[in-house]
């Protein structure tokens, strides 16, 4: 089907789904079940209840002693699958809804973390956790707006904007020698505020050349003036780390760091303008025991400039537009030197009729060095239905271009492949929520992802290297639900689950690297309960089965005081001891404790 066809039957559906909901006469009212304000997949910010794409917002301000590191906040959304090959943020890999890591587009405040080289560093956030707010997690295609390496989701990581003079200190210690520090300060005026925040942390880790240092420090102004709000961030993170069997049978060790710098000008309440720079270093030794022997060295850099506008242009109308340049360099002892640019344009048109529904289309045109042209359309809507039922459905696209590693790597046991195709999907969803109370909500989504030329790493044995290549007719489907309840005594009850079926019929009997380690079954439970004195339990399970592999559980526990300035916490993880691996090979920490006190001391603005 055409792209124009495409649009048009969905604008076409979405239309008469709204305009049999004008002819209701009962107006449906917001349930106040979410307060959190997303903008991913939306022209304007939305509340979760209200986002005609499926949108999962995470406060990490809320109960910061709970959780340890971002990839803890991502794990309770059932659809997003972490792939670890150590704790602390080290090295992981995300995907959503079963698409491969390379096709999650990673943002820091909306601008791109992506590294040209390989999509393995695309969560080596350069911000402390401490200095975060929020995180917005989009399922599905969104390179209408967002652009390359948007096919399965994209993850929008917000800093914390700060209201009081603060001050956050955290120590503390745990198994396997582990242990961490943290500092945050904060001062606010009236025409500015500034944000300092730095961590460390470390361990020798639970086996043999699997020990571990990351550092990270951030620093951010905001500031008003006659010409607008202005926001400055700058950040720095250092990882070093043993890799022994990340990536084969060896007692490999790495070491990356990386800069970040973004700067946003918002010119009045219409019009921002974006840049960022990520500069990116990666040194990988394939024997620790051998320094002058096989070893790679990789800087890349990035530039990225963007002009956005967002306006309402008739009454409950409005209209979202922008222009956007990337450039994208690297120097690389295996990998060669190499650069590339491109430029897009986008617009999403998005109808709004209040306590009925909405609909919307927007498509993007990206140009490339080289004169590849891709275009990315979208259409969504929503409408709300008697008895607190809302119906949402969209259709979307998303590509990418291989990264450099995909093109051009050699070594005796990985092949780059210089002849690969950019990769696409068209994504397809239809969900419905249910609000029954003010404090409950259920979701109930399906959806289909159909590929094109996905790259993966492939071979007939294990005699072969592995090698990029493009596969055919790869296709997700699956099914995704949740309930959220909060009780009236302090309690939060959260359960997702989500059912993925289809990848393994593209392959042809060859072994896939990455493919079909996606979960067929992904099950995430949480509750929570804070008492009237400030004490904190919170305790979550996970149930993952893989496909070809047996399922496996993971049970977190974390107790701690939030109320006063002295914050006691321990944070325990694995607690069954569960062995497991989240990549083949690569063997996952047991049960391990870590318990700390955080000094937290707050003072109003005046």
């Amino acid at each position: 089907m055409s792209i124009e066809r495409t649009i048009g039957v969905a604008l076409l559906a979405a239309g008469s789904i709204t305009a049999q909901a004008q002819d209701s006469q009962q107006q449906q009212a917001i349930p106040p079940v979410h307060t959190s304000v997303v903008v991913l997949g939306n022209v304007t910010p939305v509340s979760e209840g209200e986002s005609a794409r499926t949108v999962v917002a995470l406060d990490t301000q809320e109960h910061p002693e709970a959780y340890g590191s971002v990839e803890d906040y991502l794990r309770t959304d059932a659809s997003i699958d972490i792939q670890e090959r150590a704790p602390a943020g080290v090295l992981s890999d995300i995907s959503v809804r079963g698409a491969t890591f390379e096709q999650t587009l990673v943002l820091l405040n909306g601008l791109r973390m992506t590294n040209v080289e390989t999509s393995h560093f695309n969560l080596d956030l350069p911000v402390p956790l401490a200095a975060t707010g929020s995180m917005n997690v989009l399922h599905g295609a969104g390179s209408t707006v967002y652009g390359s390496d948007a096919i399965g989701g994209v993850v929008d990581v917000m800093t914390w904007q700060p209201e009081a003079d603060t001050l956050r200190l955290d120590a503390g210690v745990g198994s396997y020698n582990e242990n961490h520090q943290l500092f945050l300060a904060s001062l606010v005026k009236r025409r500015w505020s500034e944000v300092l925040a730095g961590d460390r942390n470390f361990s020798t880790g639970f086996i043999a050349d699997r020990d571990y240092r990351t550092e990270d420090l951030s620093s951010e102004t905001r500031l008003k003036s006659a010409l607008g709000a202005t926001d400055l961030l700058l950040a720095t993170d250092d990882r070093k780390f043993g890799a022994a069997q990340f990536f084969g049978d060896y007692n490999s060790r790495e070491r990356t760091k990386g800069w970040f710098t973004g700067a946003t000008q918002q010119f009045d309440e219409h019009t921002l303008a974006a840049f960022g720079y990520r500069r990116h270093t990666d040194i990988f030794l394939l024997e620790k025991d051998q320094p002058d022997g096989y070893k790679n060295q990789h800087i890349d850099n990035s530039f990225q400039g963007a002009l956005r506008d967002s306006r309402e242009i008739f009454k409950n109308t409005t209209l979202q537009t922008g222009l956007e340049e990337t450039t994208e360099q690297i120097n690389s002892t295996n990998l060669g030197q190499h650069g590339r640019n491109r430029g897009a344009g986008y617009g999403e048109v998005e109808w709004r009729v209040p306590g009925r529904g909405s609909l919307s289309a927007g498509l993007r045109e990206e140009v490339f060095s080289g004169g590849r042209v891709v275009s990315s359309p979208m259409a969504a809507g929503t409408l709300w239905l008697p008895h607190s039922l809302r119906l949402k459905g969209s259709a979307s696209y998303g590509f990418r271009l291989p990264t450099y590693l995909d093109l051009y790597y050699s070594d005796p046991t990985t092949l780059g492949n210089a002849n690969l195709k950019p990769e696409s999907a068209w994504s397809y969803e239809l969900g419905l929520n249910w609000f029954p109370v003010p404090r409950l909500e259920t979701t109930l989504t399906g959806f289909y992802s159909n590929q094109t030329n996905t790259i993966d790493y492939t071979r007939a044995s294990s005699a072969q290297p592995w090698q990029a290549s493009n596969l055919p007719g790869l296709a997700f489907k699956g099914l995704e639900g949740s309930l959220g309840w909060q009780a009236s005594r302090g309690g939060v009850v959260k359960l997702s689950w989500t059912l993925l079926t289809g990848a393994q019929k593209a392959l042809g009997g060859l072994q896939s690297e990455y493919v079909l380690n996606y979960p067929v079954n992904n099950g995430r439970t949480e509750y929570r309960w804070r008492s009237k004195q400030g004490i904190l339990f919170d305790t979550r399970l996970g149930v993952v089965e893989r496909y070809h592999h047996a399922p496996y559980a993971v049970w977190d526990a974390s107790i701690a005081r939030e109320a006063g300035r002295v914050h006691p916490y321990l944070r325990m993880t694995n607690l069954a001891n569960t062995g497991y691996q989240e990549i083949d090979n690569v063997q996952m920490q047991g049960r391990s404790f870590v318990g700390g006190v955080e000094l937290v001391l707050s003072r109003a603005k005046r």
